[in-house]
């Protein structure tokens, strides 16, 4: 009777499973991964390299009819070309092509076929079309859940069959809650407090804690800096020193004071477009001035400013849309509906800015701020708006000395009129100089007078003036700028008897921009440029006057070109080694050139000139030369001038004692466009185009002006349906170690799809809507039921869930190499806990910049820190990008040459060598084994437990303190026997040992800790 019981109820399940519809075939899951590897390329967007005009990634291509047929005939695969091509028995005519180098595996073919017999259900790429807050689904087991996230996680594992893991103790959770909101381990006694806290609401009120805690602004900011490309270098060719930590600073402070994510994009994209913007918000504009720079020699200026438009189209792309634009330099995305033109007006939004494509080799290219120290901000902002009052005051002055008579020439040390003869005037004589061969005269700017032109490789000497380094002069120079693109001297007065070893000075136009170099001692030059966008014309007149004010100092020079101020390319730091005072004639052209242009007044004098007086230098127009006589023998006048010279100098004391950083600052004579480039090649532009978004996405409203400011009102859009899904699957990464969608740097076809996208969508819409509210985010993640599980796994998971996509268990995974460095400090007692500054340079292995460095860099040398510069975080360690810290680099640390939002994690032997041998872990072992034992006197057992509990934040079992104490009596027997060993282990590390505990004991707990240090739990998060 029971053996027919059974039988029937078997056959009843095998019927009722044959009765069973088939699965539904999942479009975005299932079919849209294999067209996208096995067809896109040779049937996607690229029509370079479109086959048969046949398009797949489109669903009016996919189901187009074709003179042999239909591609997609849905519920009849038969009868669908796509089944017959990937199916056919001629390996000639079978889809994808053995050229290709792909295949199709039966279950694909099988899964492609059962998609079109189910009626080929065809959708866009998800992450095209808006995320929609769908309700949370029903799950059974309610009591598991604590807020939304838990119902979509839960009913995810319930739908496999599978059940969360219990929830962690309570040593792991503040442990895991400290290293995922600070970055830094528990304090012991936080430990002790948390496990003895009784209060319901202990973990929400610790969740608190850890969110005002200002380590939580360090810690987000190190995420961020990857994905904003942070260095302290310029990282091409010389790779020198870059003056930007300001920015890295107002990131932190961006994150501690919880500054809207929409905020925080709008500064740090266009915060100098803001109407009034603040010093902050120029400041944060720093975000597009960390892509990579050059100052090479011989580089094509259009390759470059090619290379740093791509680079900063493609961080908006990876950070803000999660997609692979570049890929659309060189041809059409082959993937994703991206048309290379779409790049070019991406591209556009930062080819607009005033930023040179040489960076000059200098701390601060331009455009920058200058950030005083917080205590002479005051003084500073007085100091502005005092020259403000008296600039207004030169301007009436001048007009009220207009109408007065008088006439004469300006009291100067030389003057070389050409008008009629080559007449020279200094202070001792007047003469009339000889022309030589291939000098005549010619016209000039004035109708009414003559010019010195210079033939071939001809020169006029003029009478030696000496000027020293200590006295303020001017240069003044009507000059005409013949054509060619060689240097161009103007004038110049050079020693060069000594080889080498050159002194003086050399007024000059290069590369189209004027400049003024000095020579000191043993040859030793500082050059000023003009700058990069007040070019001089070949083949025009200017007038150009150049100040110096003695104090050997680059910022004391000043150019005027064409009656206007320029700005200028200058290291900030620089100054005149020794003095340039030579006493040879002064040159006026330059004999190597076949075509030197021509000369129409030359003066020196001996006081610096302000703008007004210095438009005034203008022979052609007596009145002019008249009123500048005027306004030198101004008392009023020159009160004023003087009043301003010596604000100026205060201003540059102030300024020393401060910081500068780099910032955009956008054009106004132009609106942002580009070129398309073809084939990515910067010497092939085509087609003109304006700055604009990809035309896949929703476009840019009407009210949103087409420039960055426009550009990060369409990302924050609630049209735009990416920038919230991509940021708040990055925070999801931060924590759980993967993002929903793993790809986080491609939400494209070629990307991995989202493992739970109804989670992903509600998690993005309410973040959007919640304000942006980064805190009450993350608050919302750490406070659900998911990320509290224990990291407890089962075969049945490690079956089903073998990467924990599902969050079947708690995350674990091996930390970065900031956070195990900072662990190690933090634990030892040696972690200096000071926010923002300068970065600094910890111990490192001697030789890895020398290795890479050019000579002449100055970040060629490794000269490392002293103090407490050695114990700062990791997140303000000096990143030179050409080498970046070897110990973090060990631990995949990105170099930062280009945006990174989401860092390899590998575990190799290499590794364990930095925990095990590196200066900065045997000096945190060291350390820490003295608190200990300073803690426990000669209680070893004590002295154990105490170093355990500040690794591992619990105590040791039986059976591991067992096994410790076997290691530290092995390491005690060594040193007994070896006490210079162990007198040379305690003394690894600047920080001074406690003289008054015994070296032996104190080295046997040194190598225990460093045991400890070593261990996974200590390492993994």
């Amino acid at each position: 009777m029971n053996r027919t019981v059974c039988v029937i109820a078997l056959l009843w399940a095998v019927a009722a499973s044959a009765a069973a519809p088939p699965k539904p075939v999942d479009f975005q899951k299932e079919v849209r991964p294999i067209l996208s590897d096995a067809c896109f390329h040779c049937h996607g967007n690229d029509k370079t390299t479109r086959m048969a005009g046949l398009r797949l990634d489109t669903r009016d291509g996919a189901f187009s009819k074709r003179k042999n047929g239909t591609v997609i005939v849905p519920k009849n695969p038969q009868a669908s070309l796509l089944i017959q091509r990937i199916n056919n028995s001629n390996i000639d005519k079978r889809m994808p092509p053995v050229y290709s180098h792909k295949t199709l595996t039966e279950d694909q073919r099988a899964t492609l076929a059962r998609w079109i017999q189910q009626g080929a259900d065809w959708k866009e790429h998800w992450a095209f079309s808006a995320p929609v807050k769908v309700a949370p689904p029903p799950v059974k087991n309610t009591e598991w859940v604590r807020n939304p996230i838990d119902q979509f996680i839960l009913a995810k594992l319930e739908s496999q069959g599978l059940a969360p893991a219990p929830e962690a103790n309570r040593r792991t959770l503040i442990r895991r809650l400290a290293l995922d909101l600070t970055g830094l381990p528990p304090k012991l006694e936080e430990v002790e407090a948390f496990v003895e806290d009784k209060d319901s609401n202990a973990y929400e009120k610790l969740v608190d804690r850890y969110l005002a805690n200002p380590h939580w602004g360090e810690h987000r900011a190190r995420y961020w800096l990857d994905a904003a490309r942070y260095g302290d270098t310029h990282g091409i060719h010389i790779d020198n020193y870059r003056e930007i930590w300001p920015y890295r600073d107002w990131v932190i402070q961006a994150f501690n004071s919880n500054m809207p994510f929409d905020r925080f994009t709008t500064e740090q994209l266009a915060g100098d477009l803001l109407p009034n913007p603040t010093l902050d918000q120029r400041i944060a504009t720093g975000f597009q001035r960390c892509n990579v720079t050059t100052n090479e020699a011989g580089i094509i200026i259009d390759e470059y400013d090619a290379i740093y438009a791509k680079d900063r189209a493609d961080t908006i792309g990876a950070v803000y849309m999660g997609l692979t634009v570049g890929c659309a330099t060189c041809h059409d995305h082959k993937f994703d509906p991206i048309p290379s033109k779409d790049f070019y007006a991406l591209g556009a939004f930062f080819r607009n800015t005033t930023q040179n494509i040489m960076d000059g080799n200098a701390s601060d290219p331009p455009p920058i701020v200058v950030i005083p120290k917080q205590e002479d901000r005051p003084r500073w902002d007085a100091i502005q708006s005092r020259e403000a009052t008296l600039k207004e005051e030169l301007v009436n002055r001048r007009k009220a000395l207009e109408g007065d008579t008088g006439s004469g020439r300006p009291n100067a040390r030389l003057v070389m009129d050409p008008n009629g003869a080559i007449q020279v005037e200094t202070a001792e004589e007047r003469l009339n100089l000889p022309f030589t061969e291939g000098l005549q005269l010619g016209g000039s700017p004035w109708p009414d007078r003559t010019a010195l032109f210079f033939g071939p490789k001809s020169e006029l000497n003029l009478p030696a003036v000496p000027l020293d380094v200590k006295q303020p002069f001017t240069l003044s120079a009507w000059f005409y700028y013949p054509k060619g693109e060689s240097t161009y001297s103007i004038a110049a007065q050079l020693d060069t008897k000594q080889k080498d070893k050159t002194r003086g000075w050399m007024l000059f136009v290069g590369g189209r921009v004027v400049g003024m170099r000095f020579y000191g001692d043993d040859g030793k030059s500082m050059e000023v440029r003009g700058g990069h966008l007040d070019q001089v014309i070949p083949g025009t007149w200017n007038h150009l006057v150049m100040t110096y004010d003695g104090t050997g100092a680059a910022l004391g020079v000043r150019f005027f070109l064409n009656k206007k101020e320029i700005g200028t390319q200058r290291d900030v730091n620089a100054t005149i080694k020794g003095n340039f005072k030579v006493d040879v004639p002064i040159k006026l052209g330059n004999p190597k050139r076949e075509d030197d242009g021509a000369i129409a007044d030359f003066r020196i004098l001996g006081y610096t000139l302000s703008q007004q007086e210095a438009a005034l230098l203008n022979p052609g127009e007596p009145g002019s030369l008249a009123l500048f006589n005027r306004l030198r023998g101004d008392e009023a006048y020159q009160t004023v001038s003087k009043e301003l010279h010596d604000l100026d100098l205060e201003r540059r004391v102030i300024r020393k004692r401060g910081a500068i950083s780099l910032v955009m600052e956008e054009r106004t004579d132009q609106k942002p466009f580009a070129h398309v480039l073809y084939r990515g090649m910067y010497d092939q532009p085509r087609a003109k185009v304006d700055a604009n978004t990809p035309s896949v996405l929703p476009p840019m409203l009407s009210s949103m002006p087409h420039n960055r400011l426009g550009l990060a009102e369409w990302l924050m859009s609630q049209e735009n349906p990416l920038t919230s899904r991509v940021t708040v699957n990055r925070f999801w990464q931060q924590l759980f170690g993967d993002g929903i969608v793993k790809t986080s740097d491609d939400f494209g076809s070629q990307g991995e799809g989202p493992v739970n996208q109804a989670l992903l969508d509600w998690m993005a819409v309410e973040f959007r809507d919640g304000g942006w509210d980064v805190k009450k985010f993350f608050k919302l993640l750490v406070t659900s039921s998911t990320y509290r599980q224990a990291a407890l796994t089962t075969p049945e998971k490690l079956e089903k869930d073998p990467d924990n996509r599902w969050l079947s268990r708690g995350p674990r995974y091996r930390m970065e190499g900031e956070m195990i460095r900072d662990y190690a400090l933090a634990a030892s007692g040696l972690l200096k806990p000071t926010i923002g500054g300068p970065s600094v340079k910890p111990y490192q292995p001697a030789g890895v910049w020398e290795a890479v460095a050019m000579e002449g860099s100055n970040t060629r040398n490794y000269k490392e820190d002293h103090g407490d510069k050695l114990y700062r975080r990791s997140l303000y360690t000096f990143w030179k990008r050409s080498a970046p810290p070897a110990s973090m680099e060990i631990f995949n640390a990105p170099t930062r040459e280009t945006c990174t939002v989401r860092r390899e994690r590998t575990n190799t032997p290499l590794q364990a060598l930095v925990t095990m041998n590196d200066e900065q872990f045997v000096e945190a072992a060291r350390a820490l084994a003295t608190r200990a034992m300073e803690s426990a006197k000669t209680d070893v057992d004590r002295q154990l437990m105490f170093v355990a509990e500040n690794l591992l934040d619990r105590p040791l079992e039986d059976k591991e303190m067992a096994v410790v104490k076997v290691s530290y009596k092995n390491f005690l027997k060594y040193y007994d026997t070896q006490p210079a060993d162990a007198k040379k282990l305690v003394h690894v590390g600047e920080s001074k040992e406690d003289g008054a505990l015994p070296t032996v004991e104190l080295a046997a707990l040194t190598m225990v800790t460093n045991q400890l240090m070593n261990l996974d739990e200590v390492l993994t998060k």
